[in-house]
């Protein structure tokens, strides 16, 4: 069994500070990890340049939120491991909020694939006791598959202290069997039928690691994100979709399919707005996201989070069709 294996250098989060702004004995541990939240998605989606499509994808979301615990302001940049010696390792979407939280803003990134991690330069300055939060994204083929049976083992250990840890499974629609070890301290569903199993930790020490088995049957070979597309271009012959009685509450549901962190799920609806100028090189990458996005709003829009009137202005604001 293949496993996917995130095991990280203690503290080795931290803020590179810019040139003039701080001195080196205010940069030790400035950042906190307030919040993190891991989704581990089988079979969600494939990554937007993949041509062939043979081997089950593997999405995965980091979704932080750090506090600037220093008594200045902070502006540098922010270093975090990823496992990028995991099977074809590819980063999907990178991304920061502005301050009021009323912009996801995509943002320029560099890889040390020898160290093994990803960094990049703040938007904005972080206030002192404020808190930044920030979006990545990526794509591995570390699912084992034999046949309509597939493996998945993830192992996390912290690499810092983080006030609340949470990873999050989603189960792939139409799914055959799906089980976890250990068992899931909480599993609901929403509207789809979707199966989401959360493992949550106070207080989360470095070192301290979570190691979850996945095993899972599927005769299906389209993903989750397809057949989605399948259910809303399908939604104009329904009037109404049916929900399911033990729906999952919105804070996970907006955490999952709206990709946003759990702190910043009440902010959705002044989600997205896009920076307005990228270099020219990164033109494909914008359009790609913004495609995703689109993709998922349409996804909330049959969920029931948010209502045709906000689908439609939220469309307006990325530039888009319906």
């Amino acid at each position: 069994m293949k496993k996917l294996r995130l095991s990280l250098a203690l503290a080795i989060l931290l803020l590179i500070p810019l040139p003039g702004q701080t001195n080196a004995e205010n940069t030790k541990n400035v950042l906190k990890m307030e919040e993190l939240t891991i989704q581990v998605m089988p079979e969600y989606s494939y990554h937007p340049k993949d041509k062939k499509k043979d081997t089950p994808p593997l999405l995965v979301g980091y979704h932080g939120a750090l506090k600037n615990d220093a008594q200045e302001p902070q502006k540098g940049q922010v270093v975090i491991p990823l496992p990028m010696g995991e099977k074809n390792f590819r980063i999907g979407f990178v991304a920061d909020y502005s301050r009021d939280l009323t912009e996801m803003n995509e943002i320029e990134y560099e890889l040390n694939k020898e160290k093994g991690t990803i960094s990049w330069e703040t938007s904005e300055e972080i206030q002192p006791q404020e808190i930044y939060k920030f979006v990545v994204e990526y794509y591995t083929e570390s699912i084992e598959q034999k046949g309509e049976s597939s493996t998945l083992s993830y192992d996390f250990e912290s690499f810092a202290e983080i006030g609340l840890m949470n990873l999050i499974f989603v189960e792939p629609l139409k799914t055959d069997s799906f089980k976890l070890e250990p068992e899931a301290e909480q599993h609901q569903k929403n509207s789809y039928n979707m199966n989401m199993f959360l493992y949550q930790s106070q207080g989360m020490k470095p070192g301290e690691a979570k190691n979850i088995v996945l095993k899972y049957k599927r005769e299906e070979t389209k993903t989750t994100a397809e057949i989605m597309e399948d259910i809303a271009g399908d939604a104009s012959k329904a009037s109404t979709v049916k929900k399911n009685e033990d729906k999952m509450p919105l804070w996970i549901v907006l955490s999952v399919i709206g990709g946003i962190t759990v702190a910043a799920a009440a902010i959705l609806i002044f989600i997205m707005k896009k920076r307005k100028s990228k270099p020219e090189k990164k033109a494909v990458a914008n359009n790609s996201a913004s495609e995703t996005k689109k993709a998922k709003l349409r996804t909330m829009l049959m969920d029931g989070s948010i209502n045709e009137d906000e689908y439609n202005e939220l469309l307006k604001k990325l530039g888009g069709n319906k």
